[in-house]
C-alpha cells in the first residue's frame, strides 16, 4: 500500500514540474546606458541565453515553454536594442531572440512574485565601453577651470521601470508623479541665478539606488535630492516630510518602516542589498561628525520650512532615516516625501501642475537660503562684489583680495587688465579671505 501511495504521489508531483511555462507578457525599459527585458511568465522557467554576431543578436531558449500574447518592441530611442522576435523550438520550447544594434553584455535572473508583479524573467542589456572624452569639452574645461560656476544640484526622481513605488486611489504610481515633480523642480532651480539642476533618471525606468549616488558624483553634485511620494494603510494620513540620513537608523517606527519600503527597491530591481553596505559602514558610523551630515540637516530644515509655507506637513522636524540612496558620504543628501499619494486629497494635488509648480518653489527658497550663506568654493554664488574706485587697477584690488591678477582676469573673462571707475567685477572666495 506505501509503495503504490509512493508511485501516485511522484506520479502528480512530476505533473507539477512539468506543467508547461506561459510568456504572458514583455516589457522593454530603455535606460541611456543599458536597456531592462522583462518576461512576466506564469512560473520559473528553466533558461538558457547566447550571444550571436552577423548580426548582432541575443537568443533565449525557455524551456517547455509558450507565448500567450503579442511581444511589445522597443522604442526608437532605445541604444541596444532593434527588435523582439519569437519562434516555437523542438514543439515544446520557445525561442525568443533580441535583435541587437550594437554588441552587448548581458545577464539575467528571475524574480519571485511582489505585490505588484508574479514571476519574472529578467535580461538585461548593457555596454562595458568606456565613455569616450570630447576633446573640446576637455578645451574648455582648462580654459574655465578658474571661472566660477554654477552650484549643481542633483534631483532624483524617486523608484522607475520595473519598480512603481506606490499606488494611489486612482490607479497613479508614485514613479510617474515624482518623475514630473522633479521636472518642475529642475525647471525652478535652472531660473535661478548660480544654480543649475541635473536629472538623476532621465526616464520611465529601473536605477539602483547606488548608481543614482554615482551618477550625481559623475555630475560633481553639491547636492543630492531625492523625490518621493509617502504612502500608508491609512488614508487619512497627510502632509510632507523632509528626511536626512541617520547611522542609528530609523528615528521612528514610521520612518524604520518607509525606509525598508524605499530600501527594497533595489530587491524589486533584482539586487539585494544585503551585505553590500560593509565597506561603507565605517564611514557612515562618522558620517553625523561630517560636514555632509551637517549641510544635509541645514538645507533639510530650510526645505522643511519652505514646504510649510504651502501646506500641512507630516512631521515638522527634519527626520532620519536609513534611506540607502542617501549615503553618500561627500555629497549633502536629502530626501523628501512630497505628500501622502495613499491620501485621495493630496494624490489629486500631485496630480496638479499649479500645486506642483507652488512646491517646487517652496523648495527653491529653501535651496536659495541655503546657498547664500554657504554657498560651496569656487561657484558664482560665493563670489564678492568689488566697484571700481578711482586710482584702482586690476593688480591693487588683486592685493587686496589675496588673490592672482591672472584669476581675477579670467574669474570676470577680461581680455587684458584695463578696468573702469564704477565698474564691478566678481572676487572669488578662497580659504582664508
Amino acid at each position: 500500500m506505501r509503495l503504490v501511495l509512493f508511485y501516485i504521489i511522484f506520479f502528480f508531483s512530476s505533473l507539477v514540474i512539468a506543467e508547461p511555462v506561459s510568456v504572458e507578457n514583455v516589457r522593454v525599459w530603455a535606460a541611456p546606458d543599458s536597456t531592462r527585458v522583462v518576461f512576466d511568465i506564469s512560473g520559473p522557467v528553466e533558461h538558457q541565453l547566447s550571444l550571436l554576431k552577423e548580426p548582432y543578436r541575443t537568443v533565449i531558449d525557455l524551456k517547455d515553454s509558450s507565448l500567450s500574447n503579442e511581444v511589445a518592441q522597443p522604442g526608437a530611442e532605445d541604444k541596444y536594442l532593434q527588435g523582439i522576435r519569437t519562434a516555437t523550438r523542438n514543439n515544446d520550447d520557445l525561442r525568443i531572440v533580441l535583435d541587437l544594434k550594437k554588441f552587448v553584455n548581458y545577464k539575467s535572473f528571475q524574480l519571485e512574485p511582489n505585490k505588484h508583479y508574479g514571476h519574472r524573467l529578467v535580461v538585461d542589456l548593457y555596454s562595458n565601453e568606456p565613455k569616450k572624452e570630447n576633446p573640446i569639452d576637455v578645451e574648455e574645461e582648462i580654459t574655465t577651470a578658474n571661472l566660477p560656476r554654477d552650484v549643481i544640484i542633483a534631483i532624483d526622481a524617486g523608484h522607475g521601470g520595473e519598480d512603481p513605488g506606490a499606488k494611489g486611489p486612482s490607479g497613479v504610481y508614485e514613479k510617474n508623479v515624482v518623475f514630473k515633480i522633479a521636472q518642475d523642480l529642475v525647471s525652478a532651480i535652472n531660473k535661478e541665478r548660480g544654480m543649475k539642476a541635473v536629472m538623476i533618471r532621465e526616464g520611465d525606468y529601473y536605477m539602483s539606488l547606488r548608481k543614482r549616488i554615482n551618477k550625481a558624483r559623475e555630475f560633481k553634485a553639491d547636492l543630492f535630492m531625492s523625490v518621493h511620494a509617502d504612502a500608508f494603510r491609512d488614508p487619512k494620513v497627510h502632509g510632507s516630510s523632509v528626511y536626512v540620513l541617520s547611522k542609528r537608523g530609523a528615528s521612528s517606527e514610521a520612518a524604520k518602516w518607509l525606509a525598508e519600503s524605499e530600501n527594497a527597491s533595489d530587491l524589486i530591481g533584482g539586487v539585494s542589498l544585503e551585505g553590500k553596505d560593509d565597506v561603507l559602514a565605517s564611514v557612515l558610523l562618522d558620517l553625523s561628525q561630517t560636514a555632509s551630515l551637517e549641510a544635509s540637516i541645514d538645507i533639510a530644515d530650510r526645505v522643511l520650512r519652505g514646504l510649510k509655507g504651502i501646506g500641512k506637513v507630516h512631521k515638522r522636524t527634519v527626520q532620519s532615516a536609513g534611506f540607502a540612496v542617501l549615503k553618500s558620504p561627500d555629497i549633502p543628501s536629502i530626501l523628501i516625501e512630497t505628500a501622502f499619494i495613499s491620501n485621495p486629497m493630496e494624490e489629486k494635488k500631485l496630480l496638479s501642475t499649479s500645486h506642483r509648480k507652488n512646491m517646487a518653489s517652496a523648495i527653491v527658497v529653501g535651496l536659495r537660503g541655503y546657498f547664500r550663506d554657504f554657498a560651496p568654493e569656487g561657484t558664482i554664488l560665493a563670489s564678492r562684489k568689488h566697484i571700481i574706485s578711482r586710482g584702482e587697477t586690476l593688480s591693487t584690488i588683486a592685493q587686496q583680495y589675496r588673490v592672482s591678477t591672472n584669476t581675477l582676469r579670467q574669474y570676470n573673462s577680461l581680455k587684458g587688465d584695463l578696468v573702469r571707475v564704477g565698474q564691478t567685477i566678481s572676487i572669488p572666495r578662497s580659504s582664508g579671505t
